[in-house]
């Protein structure tokens, strides 16, 4: 561009208009010269408008990602169409500084940006303007916001849990329990259930102590996690028993499942100051029927069959 069409009344004009926007606008041409470079742009890149109007956009600004603005302008050119792109997509088009507390954690300016055709004579494009949004609040604004919506999420999953073995505590099971006996009675679907109970668990709080005891629970807790079914939903019911609630299983299934389980009990490794503690469980189970109105029906004939089950000798599965 020469000095002449720059001192025109026309580009100075524009270049008014342009320097009070508080955004970055700069016009290139076909050629890719810089023909407006505003006062946004000035004071971001630190390059005055005198001393890069008419030079090449690349060689000003090799740092630019090529191959992505020639695709950006070529459709411009070619469709004649306005192109945009979210800072989510690209952070940012030119490497500028931000204003804003190094606490943010932004390395540059977050910016969108819009290529808008300019049609010269007879609808042909002769350039493309680039409006540079300065969105760096935004992107902070929404990371912080993306934050705290982890934060709750991790604390809502720590809600559901018992803090010493893992497994869900016992008003998030009650939950799910209710969620799978509802789809039962609706939908036909198959629902099983068992309730765990440690076999003279006191006795090894009262020699081993209550430590001891804690580790068994851990260890517990642990082999349920990685032995029972994806689907199965696991929970710790109360002090030393745990319940586990099987969806779309018939009760020969769940008697499997359940004599498989007391076996693994029987025969899990549990050490404590290097002094193994031996570990047996009683099961109870039981199984969804169409005249159980209510969940609590099914947690109590699991209970029943728990309770045979100790009067049985204890270390066995019994379905009442």
């Amino acid at each position: 561009m020469s000095q002449e069409n720059i001192d025109s009344p026309a580009f100075l004009l524009h270049q008014g208009i342009t320097d009070s926007l508080n955004i970055g606008i700069l016009v290139i041409n076909r050629a890719r010269k810089i023909i407006i470079w505003n006062k946004f742009m000035e004071t971001y890149s630190k390059v005055k408008a005198k001393d890069i109007l008419g030079k090449d956009l690349y060689e000003c600004f090799p740092e630019l990602p090529r191959p992505w603005v020639e695709r950006k302008l070529k459709s411009v050119f070619l469709l004649k169409s306005h192109s945009f792109t979210s800072w989510q997509q690209r952070p940012y088009l030119f490497r500028f500084p931000h204003n804003r507390p190094i606490t943010g954690d932004v390395d540059f300016m977050y910016q969108d940006c819009a290529f808008v055709p300019i049609s010269l004579k007879e609808e042909e494009v002769g350039c493309v303007c680039i409006a540079i949004f300065d969105v760096t609040d935004v992107y902070i604004y929404q990371s912080k916001l993306d934050e705290a919506s982890e934060t709750m999420e991790t604390l809502e999953k720590l809600s559901q849990r018992d803090g010493l073995t893992g497994v869900y505590n016992r008003r998030h099971v009650e939950k799910e329990l209710g969620a799978r006996f509802k789809e039962a009675r609706e939908g036909g679907k198959d629902l099983s259930m068992m309730i765990i109970d440690l076999d003279h668990f006191k006795k090894i709080n009262d020699t081993r102590g209550h430590l001891a005891g804690d580790e068994v629970l851990r260890k517990l807790g642990h082999l349920l996690l990685s032995d029972m079914r994806k689907e199965d939903i696991v929970g710790r019911y109360g002090g030393e028993e745990f319940i586990v609630v099987m969806p779309n299983t018939q009760m020969g299934s769940a008697m499997e499942i359940a004599e498989k389980l007391r076996k693994a009990i029987e025969n899990m490794a549990v050490v404590y100051e290097n002094e193994p503690i031996p570990v047996t469980a009683s099961i109870g189970l039981s199984q969804f029927r169409h005249e159980m109105l209510d969940y609590k029906e099914i947690i109590k004939e699991s209970d029943d069959g728990l309770y045979k089950a100790k009067e049985s000798g204890r270390n066995c599965v019994i379905c009442p």
